[in-house]
Order: C-alpha cells, then structure tokens, then sequence
C-alpha cells in the first residue's frame, strides 16, 4: 500500500482518488489551490509518491516541489513541453524521479504503437498524408491535446518527409502535419488518425469511455516508480520493448 498524495484536485484528481483507494493505497494529502502551500510541509515529504494533474503554468513548479522533497512524482499535466525537457533531464541526473506521460491509457499507448507501425511502412509508399483530429471537453486547457502532439511526434519519426505540425486553421506546408483541435460537451478524449491517398483513406481511432483508463494508468505509474530512481514512460511500464 503506498501514501499517495493527489496534486490538484479537479475530475482527474477526483477519479485518480477513486482508483487508488480501489487499489488499496491511502491518500494522506491532497494538494489543491487552496492549499497549495502545503506542498512544502512535513506532510508532504512523507507521501511516498505524488500523482501531478494540474495546469500547464504551475506543473514546473510542482514537479520541482517533488524533487526537492525526495518524492517520486507521476506527472500528467500537459502543454508545458518548453519545460518539460529540464525536468527530464533533472530526472536522469538523479535529482528527482519522474514519470510523465502525455496520455496513461493502456489502450492510448497501444494506439501510439499502431500508429508507428502504420506511419513506418506508409513511409516507404510517399504518397499517403497524414492527418490528426483530436477532440475533448470544453474545459480542457491546451490545444492541441498531448496526445495529438506525440502521435505527431511519432509519425515525424518514421515519416522523413515530415518534421513537424500544425495547428488548424493556421497555414499548413507540406512538410507539416496538420491537427485539428476540437472542444465539444464532456468529450474525455477521442483521436483520430488518418492517412490519405488519392486512392483510399486508411483511419486509426482511439476514443475514451471515461477518465478511469487514464487514472488507472497514473495509479499504475505510481505503483511502479515507487522505489525507483530517475525518468521513466509508458514504454517502461508496459514493457513494449
């Protein structure tokens, strides 16, 4: 049983609350605004591992926190990648464990390998576009979505005609893959990935029933940086390779 404690306190802390005490853990300090103080006391230094689902503008701040604390923290925020990296980097030096991932689904980051097979041997035809639609729920902050921005990232990677992407309606260049950012209803996230000839359209879709695949996968994280030191991801956890 691990002490966790929840960093930020909104629909995904409230459902990453629900999982761990499913799972038998305890959560002896919750850390929202209107107490985020607390992130510093004693209390805190006493959680074994800290799950981290705030905004883009304080989740630097709060993963600094944690190293400075000595508790590994599990991180879900973001739009904070201009930062991002240096907290990485901070991990691998041994001066902080983090584990960030842009989506915890299990069945998000199969989707991610789906794609990075598909955009792998497409690489090799030249004439398929790719193409990314994400959508969620209106009170999601940044856009496009962290996911959106890794499958782009990943199809980057295995298509050398691409580096980069961007956001509609801006203007779009041939070597930029274009993602459109829609915000409708309660929508926890769907994903579409399409790549298109003018011969056919072959689509890859990942769409969330609920935020429980998500926190689930943070409780795992969680469960599996426990003890460890350093940075670690999805593949680390799933074991992909």
């Amino acid at each position: 049983m691990l002490r966790i404690c929840i960093i930020g306190y909104g629909k995904m802390g409230h459902e990453v609350e629900r999982v761990a005490r499913e799972r038998g853990h305890s959560i002896p300090l919750i850390v929202d605004r209107n107490n985020h103080n607390e992130i510093n006391s004693d209390k805190f230094k006493n959680v074994d591992v800290a799950i981290e689902f705030t905004s883009p503008q304080i989740a630097k701040q709060n993963v600094q926190a944690c190293f400075d604390a000595g508790v590994p923290v599990v991180c879900g925020t973001t739009g904070w990648n201009d930062q991002l990296s240096d907290m990485i980097e901070k991990a691998r030096q041994g001066r902080g464990t983090l584990f960030y991932a842009s989506n915890f689904s299990i069945g998000v980051n199969i989707f991610f390998k789906l794609n990075q097979l598909a955009a792998s041997i497409l690489s090799r035809v030249e004439d398929y576009k790719p193409s990314i639609i994400e959508i969620h729920h209106t009170q999601k902050l940044d856009a496009p979505s962290g996911t959106a921005i890794s499958l782009a990232n990943i199809i980057n990677a295995h298509m050398p005609s691409y580096s980069g992407w961007s956001l509609l309606p801006n203007n779009i260049t041939d070597d930029k893959i274009p993602i459109q950012a829609v915000r409708e209803g309660a929508v926890p996230g769907t994903h579409m990935v399409t790549f298109e000839s003018d011969q056919d359209i072959i689509r890859l879709t990942h769409e969330a029933k609920s935020r429980k695949g998500f926190a689930l996968g943070a409780v795992l994280a969680a469960e599996f940086i426990y003890n460890r030191k350093g940075f670690y991801n999805m593949d680390n956890l799933i074991n992909f390779d």
